[in-house]
């Protein structure tokens, strides 16, 4: 780890896992019969962020991004500057054809960005439309998957327009499930494709505690997976209280960044501490394998990455034996709230960064202080992911104020950063000088 690294995590900004709430997933709207293809006007976008004031210590450098006049901070040398205006922008992803996906739950759509030829705003249409809380977006050559709270899509992508929907998962958990009867404070779901072809669904918890997701049909607070070319999902992992963040790593596994649970008790004394409760549980960064337990609710991941019981759940240990859990891999600080998860591999991001996993932090709505907003960089180290370290942070003030809340950053044909912020309604473009 580097000494700026250290530095930041010294001062707040490099270390954050988060709990969530319904706060995180924005409400829908009410959806007509699905449509592909319609057009709508692109927004002003605006010039580089301009770098003001000298590097801090923590090799951060306080930026002005043209765009209602926030700072953001970036690593010295690089730039932001506003992409897109984008209303309600959740994940991303980029087509076959160099075009910018993005999802917007609240508006039942998926939007297509296609950059200008010169600088200037991209042109915005709407690919599709109609939809139930579109969220996940995943590419297997020109098949499109977009996951709905409900099911699972593939589209034919041709020429920036798509064709033949078909449904290749359904029966979904949602709020309009029978035996939920509308209570799912995580009804978003993410999707991913193997390089088999299979297909993982993250399903989230009913809520904060909800022992019953353990065993419903199909099992909540999991990440399932479906046979290539869809079908009847089976339980892949569980215990994933709310795996948002769902990617597929360079080397085929699959990996989930997990906003975990809120006001959980400190094993020494049994009592809902506020100090305890700022710090835990940590927010799981993990590698899945067929049958992976991540624990929730009756385990819970300490800062160690090992699991401890659950003292309110399961306090002698009976539900669940939390010493056989294998520690997770990486993590975040407790309420950090990740949600996109994205690899960068080609190339990567330049010295001293390189290859890795790049997270968008929503920042937390239940820590005092609040956990901040932030992009975060995990390394690619032979298999396994290295350190966090911060990318873009400033979207909170000392006093807990944010103006942006990122949501996902996903790596360009152009190698820039290119990162989803549904507070703001923006897409950020993170560049940095040729090398």
């Amino acid at each position: 780890m580097t000494r700026a690294v250290r530095a930041l995590m010294a001062g707040g900004l490099g270390f954050a896992l988060v709990a969530c709430s319904a706060a995180e997933e924005p409400a829908a709207a009410p959806a007509p019969a699905a449509t592909t293809g319609t057009a709508t006007a692109g927004p002003a976008t605006a010039g580089p962020a301009t770098a003001e004031p000298p590097a801090e210590a923590g090799g951060l450098v306080p930026t002005t991004v043209r765009f209602d006049g926030h700072r953001i901070k970036a690593p010295a040398g690089w730039s932001v500057s506003l992409f897109a205006r984008v209303p309600g922008a959740r994940l991303l992803a980029w087509t076959p054809d160099r075009r910018l996906l993005v999802s917007r739950p609240k508006f039942g759509d998926v939007l297509e960005l296609t950059p200008a030829q010169a600088d200037g705003a991209p042109v915005q249409q709407t690919l599709a439309s109609g939809l139930n809380q579109p969220h996940g977006l995943a590419f297997a050559g020109n098949t499109l998957y977009v996951a709905e709270s409900n099911q699972i899509n593939t589209f034919q992508y041709v020429d920036g327009k798509v064709s033949r929907r078909k449904v290749v998962v359904d029966g979904l958990p949602d709020a309009k499930s029978r035996d939920l009867r509308g209570a799912y404070a995580h009804a978003l779901k993410s999707v991913a494709v193997g390089p088999d072809g299979a297909i993982y669904i993250s399903v989230g918890s009913t809520g904060n505690v909800s022992v019953e997701d353990r065993e419903a049909s199909p099992e909540r607070a999991t990440i399932l997976r479906a046979p290539a070319g869809g079908g009847t999902p089976a339980t892949f992992a569980r215990g994933v209280r709310n795996g948002t963040g769902l990617a597929v790593a360079p080397d085929g596994a699959v990996w989930t960044a997990v906003n975990n649970r809120d006001n959980i008790a400190d094993p020494a004394d049994g009592k809902v501490k506020t100090d305890y409760v700022n710090d835990h549980p940590l927010e799981p960064l993990a590698k899945l394998t067929p049958g992976r337990d991540l624990g929730w609710p009756y385990c819970n991941p300490d800062t160690d990455k090992a699991f401890d019981r659950d003292v309110q759940l399961n306090p002698d240990g009976t539900k669940l034996d939390c010493a056989v859990l294998p520690p997770v891999e990486q993590g975040m600080g407790a309420h950090s709230a990740p949600l996109g998860l994205s690899f960068a591999t080609a190339p990567g991001l330049p010295a001293p960064y390189g290859k890795g996993a790049l997270v968008g932090v929503h920042g937390s709505w239940n820590r005092t202080p609040p956990r901040a907003p932030e992009v975060s960089f995990f390394a690619w180290q032979g298999g396994n992911l290295g350190p966090q370290q911060t990318l873009l942070t400033g979207f909170q003030d000392e006093n807990g104020k944010r103006w942006g809340r990122p949501v996902m950053a996903v790596q360009g044909p152009d190698q820039a950063i290119y990162v989803s912020d549904d507070l703001a309604g923006a897409i950020y473009r993170v560049s940095w000088p040729a090398r």
